[in-house]
């Protein structure tokens, strides 16, 4: 049969505890998101990037060549394939990247 234990209330709490009530013990912390800055080389985002790219030199050249016009025309079309291009890219990445 055990014995059983009397405290009293006050003097319990009075009284610093040198005994650790847990132990502690170690454990592993992982990531929940792996990302990694490799994952932007992603074959489909460089090439989408890449004609865009391609575009805007070709616009610059045919600035300093003095075909304004036609400059003119370029600089319409991509002010609105840039922003759809940009917020399609990112949401492919989004899409096939794995959490």
């Amino acid at each position: 049969m055990r014995k059983t234990q009397w405290f009293d209330f006050r003097n319990f709490f009075q009284k610093p505890s040198f005994k650790s009530s847990t132990k502690s013990r170690p454990f592993n912390a992982y990531s929940f998101v792996p990302f990694s800055p490799v994952a932007m080389l992603d074959p489909t985002i460089l090439t989408i990037g890449g004609i865009v790219l391609g575009i805007a030199i070709i616009e610059r050249i045919l600035e300093r060549w003095g075909v304004i016009d036609l400059v003119d025309q370029f600089a319409k079309v991509m002010r609105f394939i840039l922003p759809v291009t940009f917020y399609s890219a990112l949401i492919y990445f989004f899409a096939t990247f794995m959490f």
